[in-house]
């Protein structure tokens, strides 16, 4: 029997232009980012930014989970400022308390819950008392006169150490923490004018310590108030690869 000649497939030699497309379109979207980058009206930058992503979203170029970043700024989990600079904030603040973070009235920290303001209560508090001393409202109001130049989501926290209080104004450290915690946040909001919607106030008593309870510093260490401004985010970790 003849054996049939099977046909010869052509072979397909302009496949490359699919990915010489896609390199183009990217190429394009590249320099028209970087057209509107170099000129500082932000609103025009989002803008064909959000265009340029739409359009590869829809092209499948991008999942739609991803997108383009401009402005160097991260978004921000908890809704707040998604362009706070925390370096400058922690400076600022650096500068308007430098006498109370010497003498460790005031520490600064952040932690991934947001940007931390600790307010010892050497210096704020008397021993089992939520009223602010006479000297305490001063550093309050130079924290205020630096938050207050940013739009802020905050949370004041009231912290105390493990030993128990009984006494005729407090049944317990969970009264007390969240009573300190609302004596430190109107003084906030009456000075500075802060957005109450955007403030919250909690007492956690002993169960959040910043240090072990087991000395004498460590529990004078948790007694304390927490403003936390949970608008500010942790720089990202830089990976080496």
């Amino acid at each position: 029997m003849r054996r049939r000649r099977k046909d010869h497939e052509h072979p397909q030699h302009e496949r490359w232009l699919v990915s010489y497309a896609d390199f183009m379109t990217l190429l394009f979207a590249l320099f028209v980012v970087l057209f509107a980058s170099s000129h500082h009206d932000k609103t025009s930058i989002k803008k064909v930014s959000a265009a340029v992503k739409n359009g590869f979203q829809e092209m499948g170029t991008f999942s739609g989970s991803s997108g383009l970043v401009t402005g160097g700024s991260r978004p921000s989990p908890q809704g707040g400022d998604a362009g706070l600079d925390v370096l400058e904030l922690q400076q600022k603040l650096n500068k308007a308390l430098g006498k109370e973070i010497a003498r460790q009235q005031v520490a600064l920290r952040m932690t991934p819950e947001g940007f931390v303001i600790s307010l010892h209560e050497l210096g704020f508090f008397n021993s089992g008392q939520a009223r602010l001393l006479p000297g305490a409202e001063d550093p309050i109001k130079r924290i205020a006169g630096v938050l207050m130049q940013y739009g802020l989501d905050m949370r004041v926290e009231g912290h105390s150490d493990d030993v128990p209080i009984h006494n005729a104004a407090f049944a317990s450290n969970w009264d007390l923490s969240t009573a300190r915690a609302t004596a430190v946040a109107m003084m906030l909001l009456n000075e500075a004018n802060f957005d109450p919607k955007r403030m919250s106030i909690a007492g956690y008593a002993q169960y959040h310590p910043a240090a072990s309870n087991d000395t004498e510093d460590g529990r004078r260490a948790n007694r304390r108030v927490d403003i936390v401004v949970v608008s500010a985010t942790p720089p990202a970790p830089v990976s080496m690869h």
